[in-house]
Parts: C-alpha cells; sequence; structure tokens
C-alpha cells in the first residue's frame, strides 16, 4: 500500500469529520467536553458488547474459531442494542445538567478497493452516528419514541449491510442512500430550512457570518 492510497483513505474516512471537528466543535470548550463525553460513552458500549460477545463464545465454543453467521447476526444485534442505550443515557446526562450548562454557556485494487470501501464506509458511520444522535436526542427531548424504534432499525440495517452484504457497492449505496435520509431529517430536526440552507451555500447567512467573525 502506497503513501498516497493511506493518504487518500485517511482523509476519506476522517476528512469531513475533522472539518465538523475544526470549524463547529473546536472553538467552543464546552463542546470539547461534550464530544469527549460521548465518545467516552460510546467506548463503554463497545466494551460491554465486547464483554458479551467474549461470553457467548465461550458459551458457544467459538471463541477460537470463527463464528456462524447466525452468531454474528445476534451479536451484532446485541451490539446495536447496547450502543442505543447508551445513546439514550447519554441524553439523560446531558438532561439533567442542561441548567448548570445553560449557566456556563453564553452562546449556543482488490486488496486497494477493499480497503477504499472500509474508508467510504468509516466516512458514513461517523457521519450517521451524528446524524442519528441529533435525530434521537429530539425524539427524546419530544418524546416521540417511534423515532428512537426508527433509529434503532436504521442502525441495525446499516450494520447487517456492513456484516453481510459480500458486495462493497451494494453496501456503500445502501448505506449513504440511509446517511442522506437521515442527514436531511437532520437537518430540519436541528432547526434548518430550504431558505437557511439557501443563505448559507451564497454566503448571505448574516447569523452564520456574524457568529465566525465572533469566533475569530
Amino acid at each position: 500500500m502506497t503513501a498516497t492510497m493511506f493518504f487518500g483513505c485517511a482523509f476519506i474516512a476522517f476528512g469531513p469529520a475533522l472539518a465538523l471537528y475544526v470549524f463547529t466543535i473546536a472553538t467552543e470548550p464546552l463542546r470539547v467536553i461534550f464530544l469527549i463525553i460521548g465518545a467516552f460513552f460510546w467506548l463503554v458500549s463497545i466494551l460491554v458488547s465486547s464483554f458479551l460477545w467474549f461470553l457467548v463464545g465461550i458459551i458457544t465454543g467459538y471463541r477460537d474459531e470463527p463464528a456462524p453467521k447466525y452468531l454474528l447476526i445476534f451479536g451484532m444485534f446485541i451490539s446495536v442494542c447496547i450502543q442505543e442505550l447508551f445513546r439514550f443515557a447519554y441524553y439523560k446526562l446531558l438532561k439533567k445538567a442542561s441548567e448548570g450548562l445553560k449557566t456556563l454557556n453564553t452562546e449556543e485494487s482488490a486488496p486497494s478497493m477493499r480497503l477504499l470501501a472500509y474508508a467510504f464506509m468509516t466516512l458514513v458511520i461517523i457521519l450517521l452516528n451524528m446524524f442519528w444522535g441529533i435525530v434521537f436526542f429530539d425524539g427524546c427531548e419530544k418524546k416521540q419514541w417511534y423515532i428512537i424504534l426508527i433509529i434503532l432499525l436504521t442502525h441495525i440495517l446499516v450494520s447487517m449491510l456492513t456484516l453481510l452484504s459480500p458486495h462493497y457497492e451494494i453496501s456503500l449505496v445502501s448505506s449513504y442512500i440511509i446517511m442522506v435520509i437521515v442527514g436531511i431529517w437532520a437537518f430540519f430536526v436541528s432547526g434548518g430550512s430550504c431558505r437557511s440552507l439557501k443563505l448559507c451555500l451564497l454566503c448571505q447567512d448574516k447569523d452564520f457570518l456574524l457568529f465566525n467573525q465572533r469566533s475569530r
């Protein structure tokens, strides 16, 4: 693997997320704290999932050999449920701390192609988790529990596409379609509109420009 392939895949997978961090998170110390706390919750959920998978391996005897697909599907389903449970716990933590935070916050080739496919899939998972979080928190805030169910089901669907599909192009296209749909949903949920998007793209959004000037 050449350095060009390495950096290309790295920028595909993490470039947009890094750009979002630099322009929307890094300028506000409080947002950096939120990001670290959210990452901690996600890592704990993965740790719990890994521990349960380890126990399943011991119980079924597949610890030292490849597990059958039905067991992988079961493990994936449990892992997704645990991640969404921890996302809900993170929401509850932020909700309880919101009053205190308001007082602190003053503003709101085959191998190469496979590697490239992994880079694009990493990108879509990063963006999807961000969009899922926005919609999930909005569902919790409005007590619309069907929204949480939709997030859970789309999370399971994307995980199954990643796990089971032998054709990378099918998994990628399907995952990106879901990402676009959930991204548009998250955009409108967070207060966006067609008018605000147009003004932003044309650099005519005065509030956005003034915010950037104050940040500098």
